[in-house]
């Protein structure tokens, strides 16, 4: 007896930590994230008056549909930093300068009710409150005015995302009840479907370095990429450190996530070859090149010879 209940533990031991290790490999779409945390902002704006489809919309933006550093460490959907007043924990992370002091949650429940508080009670943020809670145009202007984010197209961001997903469902009771009402019809339509199954994790996304990339693909456009990977084209452009004039070729990594301050631990060094140039590394290995630069002590725009030893992790003795 004890033997079979030892070896059903097993059996359900190895079981979850494989669908444990699948879910960390997964990531999260816009769908996903307003599929898991919709209530929560509904909950937040009947309590504190914030519009649900703001606090989505910054989430999403903030905290790359979850995908974020700060977000997978420190449950931080919206880039609070720490300010004089922040008592609990804290976590450093590179933002506008190197090492900036962040707050870290227990949960993230915590982090939107952090942030509902933050705007609530922030003076600067009291002529937000005098608009409706479905007036999220208004709102989203009045962030940027107020100075939540130092993007100047701040607002833009935030309407489209809202637009584009119909977040502005959550605004409104009777929008809500129709869309639960929709859902509860969907789910019962694929209960009586015969032998269905979705794999998540089916797709031609890659990792390298712990950062999706896809490899470019003949017809494929910023745009067509952007709409079929739910993110946003100057996504694309920051993350693999592209300008909007640049032309995709087939074969090229194009990075969904932003690149690492240094390479994987498998990678210390890298000897040039003919072809090579810094942006061709930076991106072979998930490197942000201005990191891959000051690893190497040289100037940005500085080229590399033939033969030489290009180092990924550490910084170049002088």
């Amino acid at each position: 007896m004890r033997k079979r209940l030892y070896i059903l533990f097993v059996f359900v031991f190895v079981v979850n930590a494989f669908a444990f290790s699948q879910s960390k490999s997964h990531r999260f779409t816009i769908k996903d994230y307003i599929k898991q945390y919709n209530k929560i902002a509904v909950k937040e704006m009947q309590r504190t008056g914030v519009p649900a489809s703001i606090t989505l919309a910054q989430g999403i933006l903030e905290s790359d549909n979850g995908n974020s550093t700060l977000a997978r460490k420190a449950n931080n959907h919206f880039g609070i930093k720490c300010h004089s007043n922040w008592k609990g924990k804290r976590i450093y992370h590179d933002d506008d300068r190197k090492g900036e002091c962040f707050r870290k949650y227990r949960n993230v429940y915590e982090s939107y009710k952090d942030h509902s508080n933050f705007i609530k009670k922030g003076q600067r943020y009291q002529f937000l409150f005098k608009y409706k809670t479905t007036d999220y145009k208004h709102w989203a202007k009045g962030l940027k005015k107020a100075g939540y984010a130092t993007n100047r197209h701040y607002d833009k961001l935030l309407i489209k995302i809202i637009e584009n997903n119909r977040l502005y469902v959550y605004d409104s009771k009777r929008k809500r009840k129709k869309i639960e009402d929709i859902e509860k019809e969907a789910s019962v339509k694929l209960a009586d479907v015969d032998n269905l199954y979705i794999d998540p994790f089916k797709s031609d996304v890659k990792q390298r370095n712990r950062i999706n990339y896809i490899i470019v693909e003949k017809g494929n456009t910023f745009y067509s990429l952007a709409k079929k990977y739910e993110l946003m084209q100057w996504q694309l452009y920051k993350y693999n450190e592209l300008t909007k004039d640049s032309i995709l070729k087939v074969g090229q990594i194009l990075y969904l996530q932003p690149k690492r301050n240094k390479a994987d631990v498998r990678h210390k060094y890298h000897i040039m070859k003919e072809g090579d140039s810094m942006y061709s590394i930076s991106q072979l290995y998930g490197i942000k090149l201005r990191k891959l630069y000051k690893k190497n002590l040289m100037k940005v725009g500085e080229e590399p010879n033939v033969g030489d030893k290009l180092w990924l992790r550490k910084k170049r003795r002088k």
